[in-house]
């Protein structure tokens, strides 16, 4: 637990700069980072714990979220966080390195030719649900074509 209190501590640094460098977030937010984003992505841990080698796939991802934190809170769950965006995703890509993040992977790609399926699939303001469940429906575990 010490570990990840002191990767969560070090992400705002890092992550302001890379904000400076391509706006991940509006500038303005830097300074409700910790309750707009990180504590938001958290959400979820308060009604599920991922169990170790659980797979979670965080489509647009953006500046990381709800990944990253995601990540640092279940290191022993793996993470694939996609954007279409090469920017970003190079952003958090570095990110989650500089944090000493070996739990998460990231690739430039749209989630609709992903070829993997993972367990849990979350996002944060990507677009409406419907259109949402088009695209990453068929990367759920157990999801057939015909259900």
């Amino acid at each position: 637990m010490p570990a990840q209190l002191g990767q969560f501590e070090a992400f705002e640094p890092i992550f302001a700069e890379w904000n400076s460098k391509i706006n991940l977030i509006s500038r303005n937010d830097m300074q409700h980072f910790y309750e707009r984003h990180v504590l938001h992505s958290l959400a979820i841990a308060r009604y599920i714990r991922f169990a170790p080698g659980t797979r979670i796939l965080d489509v647009g991802t953006g500046g990381g979220f709800p990944g990253l934190p995601l990540a640092i809170c279940f290191p022993d769950s793996d993470f694939l966080l996609v954007d279409s965006i090469g920017k970003k995703i190079k952003a958090v890509g570095s990110m989650a390195q500089a944090l000493g993040l070996s739990n998460v992977r990231t690739i430039q790609q749209r989630v609709e030719t992903i070829d993997e399926k993972f367990d849990f699939i979350v996002s944060r303001a990507v677009t409406s649900l419907p259109e949402f469940v088009g695209w990453a429906a068929s990367k759920f575990h157990g999801h057939s074509r015909n259900t």
